[in-house]
This record gives C-alpha cells, structure tokens and sequence, in this order.
C-alpha cells in the first residue's frame, strides 16, 4: 500500500491552485489505487512548535557540541514525533504557491523543524552532508501569480522551485517531478494554462505512485 503525505503550503483553502492541482492528483492516484492511504497535513492549521533554543540544543549534539539533558532530549522527542509523520510516507505531494519569490512561511517553518541530523540527513567530516531518505518519491505542485521560467527579472525570480528541489534532494528524495502552473500577466491564455497544468497532475499518477 501507498503513503501519500499531501503538504498544503497555502492558506486560500478552495482558492489555491496549487491545492486544486494536487487535490486533481490525488483523486487520479485513489482512482487508480483505491488502497492509497492519503495524509493530509494542512501547515496553516498544525499547531507546530517553534524551533526554539532547546531543539537547536538538542540538534548540535549530534555534532559533538553540548550534551543531550533531560530538557533537550525532551524538545528532540517533539521533533522526532513530527519528523515521524513524514518519514513515514511513500509519496510526498506539495502544493506551494510562490511568495515573495520563495516559499510560504510555514513551510519554511516545517521544513525547519524535521530537516534534523539522524532524522533526514546524515554528516561526515570528509564526504559532508548526505541524505537519509530512500526510495521516495515527490509530486511538486508549483504555482505563482506574476513569475514564470523565461520571464523579464522586472517579474521576480525564482528561490521557489530552486530551494524545494535542492531541499528534497539534500535529505534523499531523487525521484521529484514537478508540476508548474504559473501565467505572468502578459500570458495570452492562463486558463489554458491551468487546464494543462490539471492534466499534467493526472497523468503523473502512474509514474508516482508504483
């Protein structure tokens, strides 16, 4: 059976189209698959705890520095539970419009939290940084409503795609495609566009989930 982990970055509930796009995607893979177990973790609803001092502690004793006390351990069992959830998926499916040329807040804020040594990426003195997640795959729903690949620099740039992609490649994920739906103003056809970009996340079921 399948684990589909769904990340909703937006907060526009029914009016986001990354949302509409991965939720296009969704509905393909339980039709082609109705034992799909699909987890929805909606990030402008989750009550997630900052990373404050204790975490941060409790993280760099993974690199020799400090000691893992009572309150520290405490704050790393916090992460590790919520680290868990994700780790625990098949397919990592992520809807995430663009803001301010990058990702939303609280994806930031997620990311933050579970991106742990030991938890998702490993670190050698010599090799470096290296990945811990295998066999995983992602489905990435791109969208924004002015930048586009091939815009002028006057329409913004792109530290979106560019910083998801090296992300998930940092902690082991390889297998990513991504799914773009993102008209400028000067776009001639952006409905056609959506149109397209629904169909492109249908398609990619099969690629995604076996």
């Amino acid at each position: 059976m399948t684990k589909i982990l769904h990340i909703v970055a937006s907060p526009r509930g029914d009016a986001s189209q990354s949302t509409k796009m991965a939720e296009a995607y969704l509905e393909a893979a339980v039709q082609a698959d109705p034992s799909v177990e699909i987890d929805t973790l909606e990030l402008w609803t989750e009550n997630l705890p900052e990373f404050d001092g204790d975490k941060a502690a409790a993280k760099m004793t993974f690199f020799g520095v400090g000691e893992m006390g009572e309150v520290q351990q405490s704050a790393w069992d916090q992460v590790v539970s919520i680290t868990s959830r994700f780790t625990d998926a098949d397919v990592y499916v992520i809807s995430v419009p663009m803001w301010n040329g990058g990702i939303p807040y609280k994806l930031k804020h997620y990311i933050d939290i579970i991106t742990q040594p030991g938890l998702l990426f490993g670190f050698d003195p010599e090799a470096g940084y290296f990945g811990l997640l295998e066999d995983k795959k992602a489905v990435v729903f791109y969208t924004s409503g002015v930048w586009s690949p091939g815009a002028a620099p006057q329409y913004g740039s792109d530290f979106h795609s560019e910083y998801l992609s090296w992300w998930l490649d940092f902690v082991g994920v390889k297998d990513v495609s991504p799914v773009r739906f993102q008209p400028t103003l000067l776009t001639p056809d952006p409905e056609g566009g959506r149109v397209a970009a629904l169909r492109d996340a249908a398609g990619l079921v099969d690629a995604s989930t076996t």
